[in-house]
């Protein structure tokens, strides 16, 4: 006798992941994973569930989150946080991106870690682990909402090595690096993230990132990059990251392909360009981006290298210092990155001389902080305060300890020009994500709750700059193949049923920057290991989510 299957997924059109047609049949699951795919008896199931009208998708996989202190949320906490992500079809995510991470911990780095951090935690949580495979078994104790990876960050491997400050790693520091990055490829890390433009990977030369990366490569991980800077240094940067794929073997990922400003949106071309030489050459590179005009990341971010020497407490000592907080000013006002930035006196991304003080907003503060500046442009903040947006930024930061989010506009074209964007899409190697979380405070960026979805409803139905196949394979079998997600990423027998079901005709994002925690329409189902999550258009939640891990 035939083995019951738990649920039967009928009559919609399914899109493999592959990027080919669709085809009209139904899905069968057993167990959390498709155990049959064709014209199913339906008395062969406990439960149907009719697609009729829909298309069928793998679950969506977002390979740029941040969600890493979210997670260590009370799981009801942390359920509703990520709702927005899961309602639009994500079912399966990586945290650890841009350098920043959660380990390797000890009680002498965590006070840096937590400073760096604060922006992207929604309230104070235990950290109960040292290294990142303490941080992935942690996770597995947790009922979890989605499936999560993990990333071994770059900066906390520097500070645990070296502190949070300037200078070259010595021999034995560098050995200690290489010695946790094995540890954490061993306990299932995806690869190893570099941030850039964040302390303290902005301080780390090309020859440590090389070697790092050498180390990845004898795991069969993926080394991604948040470049050095997106605005002036954006073709070195990219260079640099070519260099290191071609010099280390490994496979390297340009994390969110952008340009920031105005002046610098004509240079996407000629990065693709590049990207696509280096990979004729046999240099293993690809990319992701978010389909949105505006970047969320830390305040702390618009400020010079030397200012951030030492995590986020020296940072606001300093800007508590009126000579050092005119220097700062004289630094921010002048500056213009040059080529090394690691060198003393260089800064990779001057964040307002790229998009101008007007194009960046205040997107969260702490709990107890100033709620009437969330949403306002520091030029706006400036304004009403009588002080200069560099005073208003400044000002804020102290006001908050450091736990300022921002949103920084201009990236690759704005509303009236998104050639820069459509370029950028159109790039078969480029994988879809989001980049945004929500915590709780303030207003998060719309990619948390819409991201997918947008490109669904606007590049794909009005648009039509892609089809929906291709969509959908650079939402689902793309982000898996470049990072190694096993047995996700595509509806074949034997895959994990993650399962995403829309309707071409009417799905479309609902959140805006100024209204960003607005679920999207026309999901109306979300599978995460064959248990729905998402029903008629309704988050009910879940715990079917699993920890990924490269080597599982």
């Amino acid at each position: 006798m035939t083995e019951v299957l738990d649920l039967i997924v009928r009559g919609g059109e399914v899109h493999d992941g592959t990027g080919a047609p669709p085809r009209r049949l139904d899905v069968g699951i057993r167990g959390g994973c498709i155990a049959a795919m064709g014209r199913l008896d339906a008395r062969a199931a406990a439960r149907i569930l009719d697609v009729d009208g829909l298309a069928v998708a793998p679950g969506f996989i977002d390979p740029h989150s941040h969600a890493d202190l979210v997670l260590m949320q009370e799981p009801r906490r942390a359920a509703q946080l990520l709702g927005g992500r899961i309602a639009q079809g994500i079912t399966s995510t990586l945290v650890g991106n841009c350098g920043m991470g959660v380990a390797p911990r000890c009680a002498r780095t965590e006070p840096v870690l937590r400073g760096i951090n604060s922006w992207m935690t929604p309230e104070d949580v235990p950290w109960p682990w040292d290294d990142l495979g303490g941080f992935l078994g942690e996770l597995e104790s947790r009922p979890l909402p989605l499936n999560v990876g993990a990333l071994q960050a770059h900066g906390p491997l520097r500070i645990h090595a070296m502190g949070a400050g300037p200078g070259r790693v010595d021999a034995q520091a560098l050995a200690g690096m290489r010695r946790q990055i094995r540890c954490a490829m061993e306990a299932g890390a995806f690869g190893v993230s570099a941030g850039l433009i964040y302390p303290p990977g902005m301080y780390a030369p090309t020859e440590e990132l090389l070697e790092l990366a050498r180390e990845v490569q004898l795991h069969q991980g993926t080394f991604t990059v948040h470049v050095r800077g997106s605005s002036e240094l954006l073709l070195p940067s990219v260079d640099e990251i070519i260099a290191i794929g071609r010099d280390s073997g490994c496979h390297v990922h340009h994390s969110h392909n952008e340009a920031v400003g105005r002046e610098h949106w004509t240079k996407i071309e000629e990065v693709l360009r590049r990207e696509d030489d280096a990979r004729r050459q046999g240099i293993r590179l690809s990319h992701d981006l978010f389909p949105y005009h505006a970047a969320a990341t830390l305040m702390a971010a618009l400020f010079p290298p030397a200012a951030l020497a030492g995590g986020m407490d020296a940072l606001l000592q300093r800007l508590q210092a009126p000579e050092e907080r005119e220097r700062l000013r004289q630094a921010v006002e002048d500056t213009v990155p040059s080529w090394p930035p690691w060198e003393d006196g260089g800064w990779p991304h001057n964040l307002s001389r790229a998009v101008g003080w007007h194009s960046i907003r205040v997107a969260t503060v702490r709990d107890d902080g100033e709620s009437d500046a969330v949403g306002r442009s520091l030029a706006e903040l400036a304004a009403g305060r009588g002080c200069s947006p560099f005073d208003a930024a400044v000002d804020l930061m102290l006001e908050n300890a450091g736990q300022v989010g921002q949103l920084v506009m201009e990236i690759s074209g704005d509303e009236e020009e998104e050639r820069p964007m459509a370029t950028l899409l159109a790039h078969p190697e480029g994988a879809l994500c989001t980049d945004a979380e929500d915590t709780g405070r303030g207003l998060p960026h719309p990619a948390a709750y819409g991201a997918f979805p947008r490109v669904l409803g606007h590049w794909v139905r009005r648009r039509a700059l892609l089809s929906l196949p291709e969509a959908i394979r650079r939402m689902t079998s793309l982000p898996a193949e470049q990072f190694g997600i096993r047995r996700r990423g595509r509806l074949q027998e034997g895959y994990h049923a993650d399962l995403v079901a829309f309707d071409p005709a009417t799905v479309q994002d609902a959140a805006t920057y100024n209204a960003p925690r607005k679920s999207p329409h026309g999901i109306p189902h979300v599978l995460v290991n064959g248990i729905p999550v998402v029903e008629n258009g309704n988050y009910v939640g879940g715990t079917s989510g699993q920890v990924l891990r490269r080597c599982a």
